[in-house]
């Protein structure tokens, strides 16, 4: 039987908008229109757009989004850090072996597991391609990275579905264009990473091309259904993603992945979730092995080791002799001390000594030396007039 078509009206009610036959007033009634809560009936011109994209109330059309690289943890749980549909952002400053990363990354999805297991990929049928575009390195040096990524799967890159393009030097104008072009054209598509997003467009603080290529990047990995890694330097001065573009892709990732050179370890490069929509992973340390692959570092941990608590100063603890340094130190120079200029004293001369201790820890000096007798309260007791004095003369 064939479908009759659906006239304008059987489409407004199946998107759940008013019966209305006569479309509201414009114009000087719209106000008063508005204020009666009566709703506006859409052109028939929109109709399209809204009905691609109603959500339906139907559980059957709804998936839960699927995994395309997962990181075991070392309680042995999967957390997903890229989901089709999805594409997350790699930030690290200059140098801190971000390609390395998305290397092993791809890698990871071309072998099914990748750092020594600690990546897990299990590509749906259908999802077995990778596309891995470059746009700042020149041909040289990306074919080093194929290498790299070929290195890591141990199996001719030939006989598996992985196409890379360098795009340095064409404009950025091109440079979107044959992205788009290579998306929507490669079959069985599942992975693409972008190394260097930011040559996507002439300035990373023009708001309008910052929020057209965070639109791109949502439109493409719902429409093909794929996940896109992208990798963005951080300002030098800081921590942040660069520019507009930076905020952007930050607010729009699934994931927003660190990769951070460890300062006492540089030969090791520390991988952390810093944004994640849902469960972040645990950090974990990449190094090079002498054939240039990224791999696993086991013995890394984000914990800092453990330093042994420092011993609490207190005056008991200490020799006789030093307590007489102190003392013979304090008052050195005047013959009275008031009661803060005293325990301020101490404190100083105590650090003269080797030894850091507080105002609090100071102020037991002084009973102590009240107790042991190498000190004495001269005037009225909690008089501001109060003072101290060596007992013994110095």
């Amino acid at each position: 039987m064939v479908k009759q078509p659906i006239g304008p009206e059987a489409e407004h009610e199946m998107l759940g908008f008013r019966k209305d036959k006569n479309p509201p007033p414009f114009s000087t009634e719209l106000n008063s229109f508005l204020r009666a809560g009566k709703k506006l009936r859409p052109s028939h011109g929109t109709t399209p757009l809204l009905k691609q994209a109603k959500v339906y109330d139907n559980p059957n059309l709804i998936e839960t989004a699927k995994p395309c690289l997962q990181v075991l943890t070392t309680a042995g749980e999967l957390v997903p850090i890229g989901t089709f549909g999805n594409f997350s952002l790699v930030i690290g400053k200059a140098k801190s072996r971000k390609s390395f990363f998305t290397g092993g990354c791809m890698a990871a999805y071309l072998n099914r597991q990748g750092f020594r297991s600690r990546f897990q990929a299990n590509p749906p049928a259908g999802k077995e391609t990778v596309l891995y575009f470059d746009t700042e390195q020149g041909m040289l040096h990306v074919q080093e990275a194929v290498r790299r990524v070929e290195a890591c799967v141990d199996r001719p890159l030939g006989d598996l579905e992985f196409h890379t393009y360098s795009l340095r030097s064409f404009s950025v104008q091109e440079r979107l264009k044959m992205v788009e072009d290579a998306i929507y054209w490669t079959d069985n598509l599942g992975l693409v990473v972008i190394d260097g997003v930011r040559e996507l467009v002439t300035s990373v603080n023009d708001e309008e091309q910052a929020t057209k290529v965070a639109s791109l990047l949502l439109k493409w990995t719902q429409e093909v259904n794929i996940h896109i890694v992208c990798v963005l330097h951080q300002n030098k001065g800081d921590l942040q993603a660069r520019g507009h573009l930076g905020t952007e892709l930050i607010n729009k990732a699934e994931t927003v992945i660190s990769i951070t050179k460890n300062s006492q370890r540089p030969d090791i490069s520390i991988v952390a979730a810093e944004h994640a929509r849902g469960k972040e992973f645990e950090p974990f340390a990449f190094g090079i092995d002498e054939r240039g692959r990224p791999c696993l570092v086991e013995d890394w941990s984000a914990k800092p080791p453990n330093k042994e608590k420092k011993q609490a100063v207190t005056p008991e603890a200490l020799p006789d002799q030093l307590h007489a340094n102190v003392v013979a130190a304090v008052f050195k120079e005047n013959a009275q001390l008031g009661y803060e200029a005293f325990y301020r004293k101490i404190k100083a001369t105590m650090e003269m000594f080797g030894h850091s201790i507080g105002d609090n820890t100071a102020k037991k000096f002084i009973n102590f030396y009240l107790h042991t007798r190498r000190v004495e309260k001269v005037g009225k007791s909690g008089s501001s007039s109060a003072s101290y004095q060596p007992i013994v003369t110095l």
